[in-house]
């Protein structure tokens, strides 16, 4: 079998065929992380999980874009533009405390961390959106430590500095540890380097990889990292509907698509499948407690 470790089944993109999406990856022996990015769709994420008595589990949490208004978000799939335009939301720690104690099916607090994509300069005022990005963040880690349970961490730099989202990231993780606080968690959809994958591990997180590690093309550096990394410290994900997978790139992605990501990197490791498939799962099973 195989763990999706990082889905969006509740977003729009699935509005007419969620169920069906589920139970095509449940028959192909897919389980299913359904991570939410806004209070909105961590309560969908936490409803859609009663309907299934094994295989569909919810992770609750506030996108760090979700912070701020009129940030639109664009790809295309299937040949259609997809896209949605964020509206602010103020993060109310307790409101998510209560959600993520609501179901013994919520296994994480996520997806939380920080995003430096649309802070271009160094302004007043950009400065001041890392700042509260980092505060929430920082709720969230408060609320893991409480509830025991781990963080699905969202991570981007910005074009002109793909590395320091990261390295603010590892230094908030570094002091957490350093105050002897146990949180554990995972980085998903990692873009940094190879050594702050490294430094991650050495933290006690997981790394967390998607199709990009099948393109041939730009992502040499993932599937370089891919190839390195201890076994037991990542996990695989499809973060769907985005980052389809070799041979469905540009289509909607779904959970089932998985099998093509952890059968790349077995490939780039030159071990089996079922090997990549039998820890990888034990990993995801272990993180979150399933």
């Amino acid at each position: 079998m195989l763990i999706d470790s990082h889905c969006h089944v509740d977003f729009n993109a699935f509005k007419d065929d969620a169920d069906e999406v589920i139970k095509r990856s449940l028959a192909e022996d897919i389980w299913l992380i359904n991570v939410g990015s806004q209070f909105s769709t961590s309560e969908r994420a936490v409803k859609m999980t009663e309907a299934y008595p094994q295989g569909l589990y919810a992770v609750v949490g506030l996108h760090p874009i979700h912070l701020f208004k009129d940030i639109t978000e664009t790809t295309t799939l299937n040949g259609q533009e997809y896209s949605f335009k964020t509206r602010k939301e103020v993060f109310d720690k307790e409101a998510y405390r209560q959600l993520a104690m609501s179901s013994k099916k919520v296994v994480g607090l996520g997806e939380t961390g920080l995003d430096y994509s649309y802070l271009e300069d160094k302004s007043e005022e950009k400065e001041a959106a890392k700042n509260l990005q980092k505060e929430v963040f920082s709720g969230f880690i408060d609320l893991a430590e409480e509830l025991d349970l781990p963080l699905v961490i969202h991570c981007r730099g910005s074009k002109a500095d793909s590395a320091r989202a990261y390295d603010d990231l590892l230094n908030i993780l570094t002091s957490v540890k350093n105050q002897g606080r146990k949180i554990r968690g995972v980085v998903h959809c990692f873009g940094g380097t190879l050594e702050q994958a490294k430094q991650f591990i050495e933290l006690g997180y997981l790394i967390g990889f998607t199709g990009i590690v099948t393109f041939k093309k730009g992502s040499e550096e993932m599937r370089n990292i891919a190839m390195v990394l201890p076994l037991d410290k990542i996990l695989v994900e499809t973060d769907a509907p985005f980052l389809s997978p070799e041979p469905y790139r540009g289509k909607r992605n779904e959970p089932a698509y998985v099998r093509y990501v952890a059968e790349e990197v077995a490939k780039l490791r030159n071990v089996s499948f079922e090997e990549v498939a039998e820890q990888t799962t034990k990993n995801a099973r272990e993180l979150f407690g399933i």
